[in-house]
Parts: C-alpha cells; structure tokens; sequence
C-alpha cells in the first residue's frame, strides 16, 4: 500500500473521495505529458492510439479485478450514477415486464422514481420508517420480475448489503460506493453501474457493466445516446469521453490490482471498519446509528450522546487534520468514509482523536 504523504489530510468525505498517493502522482505527471506525446492527457485526441490503449486496459482491468467473462460488456460512461436511474430502466424495462426495488436509502428512492417513468416498478420492501438504519430481509421476490435492483452501499445512512440475495432473477445494481473494494459474484448480476468518484476515480465517469442478454428486450425508441448498444458499438467513443477521469479510474485499478485485487481490498477494508466500530462502541461520548447487522465497511456512521459537543470534536478533527467527517447534511452527525485508498493510519488517527477527546471531556 501507498506510504502516507504527512502533509496531505486524511479525506474522510464521502466523495469526491480520496485517491492512493502513486495515483494522485501519476495523474499529475500525465497532465503536464501524457505518454511521451508532448501533450497533457487533457488535450489528447480520444482517437489517438494512446488514449485507445487507455480504453482498453481500463475495461480489461474492471473485467480482470471483478471476475467478468465476455458474457459482460464494459462502458465508461457521463452523466454520474444518477443517469443511470433512468437509463438502466430505459433499456431493460420492457413496457409489459415490472421491475422490483428495494428501497435502503436517498439513492435508492431516487432511482426508483426515475424508472417509474418506464414501466411498472415495484417496491418489495423498505426501511424508510426507521430512517434507513438497516437493510430489508426476507422480502420475497416474484419469480417473473425483470430485474431487482438494488444500492449495495448507502453512503448517506451507512449501511451496506453483506451479501446479495439468492435469485434467478438477475440484479440490476448500483455500486457507486463500493466497487472493487470485495469480491461479488457477478454471474448474479445483469447490470452493474458505478459513479467513480466514491471508490474508483475522479468525479465525471460512470462505469457501466452489463450482460449482454439483458440488451434488446424493449420496443421503446431509445434516444441515441441513452442506448447503452450505441456505447458497445463504439467502445464508450460515440463522442468524446470524458479522458481524464478514465485514465485516473485505469490507474486506480492498476493500484488495486498491484495491492493484491479486490480480496486484498477486502481484509483491508474490514480491518478497518472494525477498528473504528469498535471505538464508537466502547467511547461513553459516541454510537452508531445503524443496525450493527447492516453496518458499512465504506461509510461509518455515528453520533454524539451529547450532541452539543459536536463543534468541539469537529475541530480536534480538523486540527488532527481529520477532513470531511461531518455527516450528510439530511441525517446530521459523523461519517468517516474509508474507501480503499484510506491507509489504516487515517483511521487510526480518528479512533485517537476520539480516545483523547473522551480524556478531556469526561
């Protein structure tokens, strides 16, 4: 893994989020020459054999480091996770087909309201009356459903799907906020999309996966570029693709795959998790807000027993240069969000920032 750059804070933000160190560098270098050329990668043709080289690493990797056979199409897409709410639906909803969500959070409910504009949506289940603290179990899905769809992660609330039901209907899945950080089996999977700025790269790609048979089953006029067929007949270049999030995406999973591939990311990232759950657990002055069951290995959600200490520990977090810890703006409190390229060192620094400020104030 990336030696800690001292001067550079731990980002804690849930996204834009951090990026390994070698990656930032490596970036960096490519703006000022990319590749020899005596261009940046931010001026270079989309045409030009260079950048083609990029395209095709950067989907070979996503193939390499999820598992994918060529069953799967890979796209590097614009317009954010957000985009894919309609699109998904758009061009896999048959109009006489239902498509079935589970509702875990804002993304979720957003994604549903955009595909009730297609076809018959059903929600099987919610657990919006309890503030999305947990992940809905047991609900029964109809064996002639199109597609489930699922957000494996919620970043706002910090719960996470631990495992993905067993079903022959294929899972449409929206993992921005989780991508490469464990092994999946993706046979179980139709469709797969990821805004990158979470987990993968910079803001401004979206990578879409999706199988091939699940392509072509709607009558609907699809406008050019909302058709994911258009985007495999040209290699994601129908028109410009948006270069430099895709060559800081291909070089972030070179760093996964350098550092062991998803299953590394994986004990990695539960090391993690738990060391800093088990400092909510055991402070007096903090909890957790979320079903210990459910919990995320990404978005670690709490709260203070006394929340008129806020401020206070918000600026020994800053003065420990613990950056972005403030919780989304709809739920309030704290989320530390430890994506793959958090060093075990930014979390321990938070998890002491805690002990010192139960020292204090107790």
């Amino acid at each position: 893994m990336d030696t800690v750059i001292t001067k550079k804070k731990f980002n804690f933000f849930a996204g834009p989020a951090i990026l390994p160190a070698s990656v930032l560098k490596q970036a960096t270098a490519a703006t000022e020459d990319f590749a020899g050329m005596g261009l940046s990668i931010l001026e270079i043709s989309h045409r030009s054999k260079q950048f083609a080289a990029v395209m095709d690493e950067s989907a070979s990797l996503a193939k390499e480091l999820l598992g994918l056979d060529d069953n799967f199409e890979v796209l590097f897409l614009t317009g954010g996770a957000s985009s894919q709410f309609y699109m998904a639906p758009m061009n896999l909803l048959p109009s006489t087909g239902t498509a079935c969500y589970v509702d875990t959070g804002t993304w979720s409910a957003k994604a549903i309201k955009e595909a009730s504009m297609f076809g018959n949506v059903k929600v099987l289940a919610s657990t919006k009356e309890s503030n999305y603290t947990s992940i809905p179990k047991n609900y029964e899905i109809p064996s002639d459903a199109t597609y489930l769809h699922l957000t494996s992660n919620n970043t706002v609330f910090g719960t996470q799907h631990e495992s993905f039901p067993e079903t022959n209907v294929p899972i449409v899945c929206d993992m921005s906020s989780d991508i490469f950080s464990r092994p999946i089996d993706v046979n179980k999977f139709g469709l797969i999309y990821a805004g990158a700025q979470k987990n993968m790269g910079p803001a401004g790609v979206t990578l879409v996966i999706v199988r091939k048979d699940m392509l072509n089953k709607v009558d609907r006029a699809i406008p050019t570029m909302l058709d994911y067929n258009t985007h495999i007949k040209k290699g994601s270049a129908f028109n410009t693709p948006p270069a430099f999030p895709i060559y800081v995406s291909m070089l972030t999973m070179r760093w996964v795959k350098e550092n062991g591939g998803v299953a590394a990311m994986a004990a990695k990232n539960e090391e993690k998790a738990q060391l800093l759950y088990n400092e909510i657990d055991a402070n007096p002055f903090f909890k957790g807000t979320t079903s210990v069951e459910d919990r995320s290995k990404m978005n670690v959600t709490f709260a203070m027993n006394d929340p008129k200490l806020e401020e206070v520990f918000f600026e020994a977090c800053t003065a420990a240069d613990c950056v972005g810890v403030k919780g989304h703006r709809s739920v309030g409190g704290f989320r530390a969000s430890i994506y793959n390229a958090m060093p075990k060192e930014g979390v321990q620094t938070l998890v002491d920032v805690m002990k010192d400020f139960a020292n204090k104030n107790g």
